[in-house]
């Protein structure tokens, strides 16, 4: 199956991490591979460590922060190994987390991106992440879930919290 979380709603990559666990618990081998996030530590990856869940934070931050072509060269091998994952028949389900991002911030090409779900084989269960998934992504998904916003503490000057955003 092919599964977007997409919305500009809090959620995305914390309803994918359900779903690996879901997996995991199903007796499923499943890899996570993150277009944006990297150098930072989070809640989940302190939590994914207890299980064999394998998580890469393979993205530079947030593309505001350092050199664009870095975030670009990022992507690209996160592409790259993306393809090589997918090929492997070693996973069960691969989580391209934040994966839109990569295509809004044009950090990848959208054409690149769907290229990827051709080549997933039918028994791969890959499920994308990120606000803005584009309509030729949702047209070709089996299962589209799209978080919506309706209130945040943001919206009232309240950080980030730890167990809960991060």
């Amino acid at each position: 199956m092919i599964i977007v979380h997409t919305g500009d709603g809090k959620g995305k990559t914390t309803a994918a991490i359900g779903l690996a666990v879901r997996a995991f618990g199903s007796g499923l081998k499943v890899l996570i591979l993150q277009f944006i996030k990297g150098g930072q530590t989070y809640g989940e990856l302190d939590a994914l460590k207890l299980l064999p869940i394998e998580i890469r934070q393979c993205g530079r931050g947030f593309t505001s922060s350092g050199n664009f072509d870095e975030h670009k060269a990022a992507a690209a091998e996160t592409l790259k190994v993306a393809r090589e994952e997918i090929l492997s028949g070693a996973w069960d389900m691969i989580i391209l987390d934040e994966i839109n991002y990569a295509v809004k911030f044009a950090l990848i090409t959208e054409a690149e991106m769907l290229d990827l779900l051709k080549i997933c084989p039918p028994e791969l269960h890959l499920v994308l992440t990120g606000r803005n998934a584009t309509p030729e992504l949702i047209d070709a998904a089996d299962l589209v879930t799209e978080m919506t916003l309706v209130k945040h503490p943001f919206q009232r000057g309240v950080k980030a919290q730890r167990g809960i955003e991060f």
